[in-house]
């Protein structure tokens, strides 16, 4: 059995572990929450980036929008080797190097608050 939530379109957003990488309506709804690169600082459009699993896949992360991050190759690479990355409920995105620090640079993209379950 596969939980599967869809958009306003009728389009699947959520694709639990079915898929490995995001389908391109997951990426272009990614694009519209977070306008561009979410790592502190960073001012990379949307056409930069990647769409990165904040949950590693291979950790269990899911392929849906709620565990999707926009990041530039630059800080796509730092977030695997260390660095992190984590949207607050308040739909603020929030960057911390490997030892634990965080970075507060930066605009802080914002978008709609996360979903909870209720």
């Amino acid at each position: 059995m596969t939980r599967i939530v869809l958009g306003p379109d009728g389009v699947p957003l959520d694709h639990g572990r079915t898929v490995r990488l995001f389908p391109a309506h997951v990426r272009r709804a990614a694009e519209v929450r977070d306008g561009g690169c979410v790592f502190a600082g960073c001012a990379a459009p949307t056409w930069w980036c990647d769409v990165h699993h904040v949950l590693a896949w291979v950790d269990g992360g899911a392929t849906d929008l709620a565990n999707a991050a926009l990041l530039c190759e630059r800080h796509h690479t730092k977030v695997h080797h260390g660095f992190r990355v984590e949207r607050r409920p308040d739909g603020r995105w929030r960057t911390w190097r490997p030892d634990g620090t965080e970075i507060r640079t930066g605009p802080q993209r914002t978008g709609p608050p996360l979903a909870t379950a209720a």
